[in-house]
């Protein structure tokens, strides 16, 4: 029997996305079913069930899934304690004093997942720059502290001490005594998520880690066990925040690295997309039912960073880096206090659903305000099987309409207007706002809901071509099947740069890939299936934030390259660079483990003479002025194809719209290229003067 078969499934808010590739045969399947958040495996087993996926031939199954992400935000996590030095027991619940903005005077201090009468401390001290303790681990205190938190009752604690990312030894050992006092209790010690400095990210890391762990322990053993009983032996992974995958033995025990991990696998596939059309650099937009994901691939490579928040509260390991708004299909529209329409960040998520979807839901959403002027219609069905119902929409957009004195297309059109322009602030946000020029990019458009909006954001920042991938609805989990197993490792090593010690830093560097090597090797993957990447972040003296740079390879003197790399980048980034003395602060490891990525199947093309259907769908424009748009189905599109818009794109999974001016054309992949008027028309009006 073969075992073959890939299969990635991605949890969404609203949809579950499924997607299968069996190698052998280049057959490539999409397919959603609800998203079920009162029994999450349900959902998942039902999305093998629909791609007719037998879990007896997937030999690997790439997962993602927005549970513990959930759970912090609706804060049903669970109740957990911290374990400080003595004298730091408030570290976590004081935080840092600045303010994201700083003169907002409604500012308020995100909330903490605990209390300071959950918060324990015990004596040790160890150095910041050596494995010298100051101050021995009282033993004593530590069992008196872990005897309480079983008194107590917490479902997990936090162990977090003071500089324990240069020496680990007491947290190990405190770790070795909660299991012999408090053995029902999860336990997270933070300098195996984080090796490095700034006490307050790391402890809030191990809290964030702690609090989801019981939770996805509990899910991915739940799932594990119903994939084992359906005769599933193939690799398990899990999509990561940082890129890549992990195992989801790996991922029980660090689930922190899956919170923002949810639209990560999107951004992996469309780095891997850009590599193969010729596009290094794409602004990725991923519009799901609830949100919308802004990212950037450039030079071929997923935007990375550290210092990713959730609500505030720092996550001090590897992120891609993702704006999100609350801006997806389900999001509501409604009137604020004021009597302005606004749209989200408000949803109506899986249950009831919009409007049209005929589950229960009567508010507007964006998806009913599609369906009313006509980017969606009834005659093809979402995922195959759920048809909208155009009249629900419109009884959902009445009310509103009436009290602003419009027509139901006119409400509909203002909705989607403000969806667009909150799309647009995010892209911005991730471009202009960091010194990068839209004009320079391609737009990369999937999700449920990319398609409806990409060209009209494309054309609002003078972004040349949108480009649809196959499979835009589920282009995530695709996303997924494309993604190594990857772990990252750091250390702390605060010096300038003149300073840097070629050999002591390879000695670094040496340690942190054996026991890379040692993790991959317990992955299942062999030695020659692994690749480390080594990075160092460097700052100029005296300021807080670092740019990442490559480390050279060699015994040679690296400061020279690490000097010429970080003016690049930082003028890059910044728009300038300074004379002044700069300093590394940490060197770290990504470690790799290869998979066999996935090869696409190239479209078919279409023979000479041959054509497809020419039907039309009314679509109203501004001033409820109705318009024929070309409807196509796009799985009767093949590669070299050419539509002159208006046009609508039907598929399985999701819609594309492309208005007058704007020509698609078909790729090799698939993949629609949209080339938008506006820039087109600009470009031609450049050369004319």
């Amino acid at each position: 029997m073969s075992k073959n078969v890939r299969t990635a499934i991605d949890v969404g808010g609203t949809f579950t996305d499924v997607v299968k590739l069996v190698p052998e045969t280049g057959e490539l399947r999409f397919e959603k079913v609800p998203t079920t958040p009162q029994e999450p495996t349900a959902g998942v087993l039902a999305a093998f069930d629909k791609a007719e996926a037998d879990p007896t031939e997937v030999g690997m199954f790439n997962h993602g899934t927005t549970l513990g992400l959930n759970s912090l935000l609706t804060r049903t996590g669970a109740r957990i304690a911290t374990i400080a030095t003595r004298g730091f027991r408030d570290v976590y619940l004081l935080g840092r004093t600045d303010r994201k903005v700083m003169y907002d005077i409604a500012f308020q201090k995100p909330e903490a997942l605990l209390e300071r009468y959950d918060t324990f401390e015990v004596t040790e001290r160890s150095y910041f720059d050596s494995e010298i303790e100051t101050i021995p681990l009282d033993e004593d205190d530590a069992r008196q502290v872990a005897r309480e938190i079983a008194k107590r009752g917490y479902d997990a604690v936090a162990v977090a001490f003071l500089h324990s990312y240069s020496n680990p030894a007491h947290e190990q050992r405190m770790r070795e005594i909660l299991e012999e006092e408090a053995p029902n209790v999860e336990v997270t010690i933070s300098h195996e998520l984080s090796r490095e400095y700034r006490e307050y990210e790391r402890t809030s890391t191990a809290v964030l880690d702690a609090y989801i762990k019981p939770i996805m322990r509990s899910y991915l053993r739940a799932l594990e066990g119903e994939l084992q009983r359906r005769g599933f032996g193939g690799k398990f992974l899990m999509s990561r925040s940082g890129g890549g995958a992990m195992t989801a033995s790996t991922a029980r025990e660090q689930p922190v690295n899956l919170i923002l991990s949810g639209p990560a696998g999107g951004v992996v596939g469309a780095a891997a997309f850009a590599k193969l059309i010729g596009r290094p650099n794409l602004i990725t937009i991923d519009m799901g039912g609830t949100s919308l994901d802004a990212s950037l691939v450039q030079d071929g490579s997923p935007v990375s960073y550290h210092g990713a928040e959730f609500e505030g509260l720092p996550i001090n390991t590897p992120s891609l880096y993702i704006h999100t708004i609350g801006a997806g299909g389900g999001s509501l529209g409604y009137l604020d206090e004021a009597g302005a329409l606004q749209v989200g960040p408000k949803s109506a998520g899986a249950d009831p659903g919009p409007a049209a979807y005929g589950l229960g839901g009567t508010e507007p959403t964006f998806t009913d305000a599609a369906l009313a002027i006509g980017y969606l219609g009834v005659d093809t069905p979402l995922g195959g099987e759920l048809t909208l119902d155009r009249k629900k929409s419109v009884e959902s957009l009445t009310t509103i309409a009436d009290e602003l004195g419009l027509s139901v297309t006119g409400l509909a059109r203002g909705m989607i207007r403000i969806s667009n322009t909150k799309i647009v602030g995010a892209v911005r946000a991730i471009t202009i706002e960091l010194g990068n020029d839209p004009k320079e990019f391609s737009m990369l458009s999937f999700g449920g809901g990319g398609g409806l909006v990409a060209v009209d954001v494309a054309r609002e920042l003078d972004i040349p071509e949108v480009i649809v991938p196959p499979g835009q609805g589920a282009f995530s989990a695709l996303g997924m099947l494309m993604a190594n197993v990857q772990h990252d490792y750091s250390r702390t090593s605060i010096q300038p740069l003149d300073e840097l010690d070629a050999k002591h830093a390879n000695d670094l560097y040496a340690g942190m890939e054996a026991e890379a090597t040692e993790t991959l090797c317990s992955d299942g993957f062999s030695e020659n299936r692994m690749e480390f990447h080594r990075v160092v972040a460097i700052r100029y003296s005296g300021q807080e934030h670092s740019v990442t740079v490559d480390y050279p390879e060699g015994d040679g003197d690296p400061r020279e390259t690490i000097r010429g790399e970080f003016d690049r980048l930082h003028l890059r980034q910044y728009g300038h660079t300074m004379d002044d003395p700069i300093e590394t602060t940490t060197l770290r490891l990504h470690a790799v483990g290869l998979v066999d990525n996935p090869e696409l199947p190239k479209a078919a093309r279409r023979p000479v003479g041959e054509g497809f259907s020419n039907r039309t769908r009314t679509v109203t424009l501004e001033g409820d002025i109705d318009v024929e748009y070309l409807l196509v189905a796009r799985e009767d599109l093949m590669a070299g194809d050419l539509i002159d818009g208006p046009a609508v794109v039907t598929e399985h999974t999701a819609t594309t719209v492309l208005h007058e001016g704007d020509r698609l054309e078909v790729g090799d992949y698939g993949e629609l290229i949209i080339a938008i008027k506006y820039v087109e028309n600009a470009q031609n009006t450049q050369k004319g003067a």
